[in-house]
């Protein structure tokens, strides 16, 4: 019986992989290859490359890409190896498999899932629980960075407009400021939410409960290490945008190009997209909050648009579908069904 039970695991675990192979390839090839003119554009990257300096600063962005994943491997490695140690190898592997199962799946979500499911041992629950837990901190990074752009970008660009009136912004500067502060004490006292699970579920999902107990294992002093882990990837790639925009001759001021990344990451944060999508979400909000810019300095032209569009497009591209393609190599590894069903 238990021999018959074993098969029947290992049945689903091959077929589930083979879903999400076939899955994650035919969404990379309805956005990436379907109906596009992929001659036109190879011409005009072959005219970009032949620029001088822009071979080398595209080697520094595809290289700060492996910089910015490998430090959220670290991160999740560091955090994962309260319910099980992992090597960075592992670490690596579960974050790009992840990533190709974010890939159809509304705001990524699906990267929990893919990162908990290459665990060994451990309570699949308290991987994701975890993995989520990750990725809240890093949220908070991005909300952070991007209201304090906000802050600044609004009486530079936005007051006495029709979209943000003078009188509203010191009301909303107060909450703006309170919300973060509130949101970084949360996260760093996230241990006091195994404490408050037994009166929040006092009656309900009980055996998801005990799952809780999973964040009483994070000191603040811990999460303020995760916290700075992902500081250290929001400056990477925050940095990674604007070498492109440098290569697509954008003509913006360092400091108002971190100002308007800011904003973009904050909104791309907040709209609810699946990552298909996203490329298109992410390209309009860069237009968007660009325009501001350079209506206030000079009109925009046809080629700083398309230096924009390009710039995010080859970012979504370097950052998201090369690792997800790699992380389609390990998706093999995924145990979404183990002998031992107690650690679900």
């Amino acid at each position: 019986m238990d021999r018959m039970q074993t098969k029947v695991k290992k049945t689903y675990n091959i077929l589930l992989r083979i879903i999400i192979l076939l899955t994650t390839y035919g969404f990379l090839y309805i956005k990436i290859f379907y109906g596009k003119d992929w001659h036109a554009q190879y011409l005009m990257f072959s005219s970009l490359l032949e620029k001088p300096g822009v071979k080398y600063l595209l080697l520094i962005v595809v290289f700060l890409m492996l910089v910015n994943w490998s430090i959220e491997s670290g991160k999740w490695r560091f955090m994962i190896g309260k319910i099980e140690r992992v090597t960075f190898l592992h670490s690596l592997q579960a974050v790009f498999a992840g990533l190709s199962i974010s890939f159809f799946t509304p705001n990524r979500t699906g990267e929990y899932v893919g990162r908990a499911f290459i665990l060994d041992k451990a309570s699949h629950v308290e991987g994701i629980l975890i993995t989520i837990l990750g990725s809240m901190s890093q949220l908070f990074i991005t909300i952070l960075a991007g209201t304090l752009a906000l802050l600044v970008f609004i009486p530079e660009y936005m007051i006495n407009s029709r979209i943000f009136p003078d009188t509203l912004f010191f009301g909303f500067a107060f909450l703006v400021i309170l919300m973060d502060l509130l949101l970084f004490f949360l996260l760093v006292n996230v241990q006091f939410l195994s404490v408050l699970r037994d009166k929040l579920l006092k009656f309900r999902l009980k055996k998801f409960r005990r799952h809780l107990t999973v964040f009483a294992g994070f000191s603040p002093k811990e999460m303020i290490v995760v916290m700075g882990l992902s500081t250290l990837r929001y400056i990477v790639f925050t940095g990674q945008f604007l070498l492109l925009l440098k290569i697509f001759s954008v003509p913006v001021r360092l400091f108002d190009g971190i100002l308007i990344t800011s904003l973009i990451f904050l909104a791309l944060s907040i709209v609810p997209t699946v990552t298909i999508t996203e490329l298109g979400v992410r390209n309009s909000l860069a237009v968007y909050f660009f325009g501001f810019y350079f209506n206030h300095s000079a009109a925009m032209t046809v080629q700083v648009l398309d230096g924009i569009i390009l710039a995010g497009s080859l970012l979504w591209i370097i950052n998201l579908v090369i690792p997800a393609i790699l992380g389609t190599l390990f998706v093999f590894r995924l145990k979404f069904f183990r002998k031992n069903a107690q650690v679900i």
